[in-house]
């Protein structure tokens, strides 16, 4: 018989984590709010909050963080990452920022102005957070399909070239700054946009003259899609795709937290010299010298290596197999999700499983509720609560789309974790004809809400 599928690494050190019980997190959820993000970790079981931060490090990583150079200016451990990002990305030009949003901040600062439109496919909280901070405006040029759960097309963060023309038809050059694509796209599910998607956006942002920026923070994931979803890419390796998406780019920010496999760490990296220039002077003020950029040599020392890993068909294998691991016992179960299953999470269908809560009373974040008290799961809304207020109406934004977002932190939970969520999920599923009310905001801040929101029953 076939060998059946193993991961190709071993575990090392463990970390206990508390059972609680449902009337224990009844207290708990009540007394933050019910906010997911106000639970002491302890208070949580498994925790799927985010993949951004939570995974483990390997020896190699650990290794590299004792050899960490901490000098002021010009560390090795700087020089280590940049020949890392030179090497991967092909970029010159790179600084080194605390974490995705910081690169954001920096980059935007040298770009965005009020006024500004930003097209992309689906921009994430933080990205959108940015650019409306800049009283800028973030357009959606997503495919029509993202938006479909049951549909299968294998790209669906793929950028719809019509809606991006009309953008680029109906604005002054001079009013938009850049095209950003999110690899992969987040807040449709964690889906892969492809190369011939990514060709046809660079030949539109040349013959307007706009410059296109990744958002990189699952840039290795997305390769891997390319790989084994894309026709002409089977034999290719991870690295030479990567280099031939990057090709296609004029600068990058990375959230290092997701697919950089550490703890804390973020690239802005670019093609253009006066970029540079402009974006170091922001950097000295808002993160720390060009050289450290708000990160400790043992962390980019640590994010070096883990740029080398990530870039690994074998990483690449475990990683997004463990996700589909819960994704097809939760089709199976009937429960809806966004099809096809991404890469670092799995997105359940929050209108399509509670179909009785109004949208006025958050319905993804009533099912997150939901599996904490019913599992000690910890999973976060991609819905209305993250899509904020309009900054003009100052009434909700209803995104078409209500996710629960179960992310899978990498290479720190097992098969039977992800077994206790979706029985969790099967049970809430089986009564969830009994579920007709859910939440209203009682505190809310004026951007970025759902990090720090009040809540109480509806």
């Amino acid at each position: 018989m076939d060998l059946p599928f193993a991961e190709n690494y071993r575990i090392k050190m463990v970390e206990p984590i508390y059972r609680s019980t449902r009337k224990e997190r009844e207290e708990w959820i009540k007394q933050a709010d019910y906010n997911l993000f106000n639970l002491p970790s302890e208070h949580v079981f498994i925790d799927l909050l985010t993949d951004s931060g939570t995974g483990a490090m390997s020896d190699r990583q650990w290794g590299a963080l004792m050899t960490g150079d901490e000098s002021y200016a010009g560390s090795s451990s700087y020089f280590n990452l940049k020949k890392q990002v030179k090497e991967i990305f092909g970029f010159d030009h790179f600084l080194p920022v605390h974490q995705g949003r910081a690169a954001e901040n920096v980059l935007f600062s040298v770009l965005v102005k009020k006024g500004d439109v930003v097209p992309g496919n689906s921009h994430f909280d933080t990205t959108k957070g940015h650019i409306e901070f800049r009283k800028a405006k973030a357009i959606d040029c997503s495919v029509d399909e993202a938006f479909d759960t049951n549909g299968n097309h294998p790209f669906k963060g793929n950028i719809d070239l019509e809606k991006l023309s009309q953008v680029l038809e109906s604005y002054p050059h001079e009013q938009v700054p850049m095209i950003i694509v999110t690899l992969t796209c987040n807040s449709s599910g964690g889906q892969p946009v492809s190369l011939a998607n990514l060709r046809e956006v660079r030949q539109l942002a040349d013959r307007y003259e706009i410059p296109v920026i990744f958002d990189s923070a699952r840039f290795a994931e997305n390769a891997w899609f390319i790989q084994n979803r894309e026709p002409g890419y089977q034999n290719k390796t991870i690295r030479e795709i990567v280099r031939e998406m990057y090709e296609l780019a004029d600068g990058m920010t990375m959230s290092s937290k997701k697919d950089g496999i550490v703890n804390i760490g973020g690239i802005l990296a670019m093609r253009h010299e006066d970029w540079f220039q402009q974006a170091s002077v922001y950097n000295i003020m808002y993160e720390g010298f060009n050289t450290y950029g708000g990160m400790a040599g043992r962390d980019m020392n640590a994010l070096a290596v883990g740029l080398d890993e990530v870039t690994s068909a074998d990483y690449l294998e475990n990683r997004i197999r463990q996700v589909h691991y819960l994704g097809n016992q939760l089709i199976n179960m009937g429960i809806p999700v966004q099809n096809p299953l991404g890469g670092h999470a799995v997105f359940v269908d929050a209108k399509r499983f509670l179909t009785h809560v109004p949208k006025e009373q958050f319905i993804a974040q009533t099912l997150a509720i939901e599996l904490y008290l019913e599992a000690g799961v910890r999973g976060v809304e991609v819905g209305t609560l993250l899509a904020d207020r309009d900054p003009v109406t100052k009434e909700n934004r209803y995104p078409k789309l209500e996710f629960l977002r179960l992310a899978i932190p990498r290479r720190t939970y097992t098969n039977n974790h992800m077994d206790v969520v979706a029985a969790g999920l099967k049970n809430i599923f089986d009564r969830r004809e009994s579920i007709t009310s859910g939440f209203q905001i009682t505190q809310e801040a004026p951007i970025m809400r759902h990090f720090t929101v009040k809540l109480k029953p509806q």
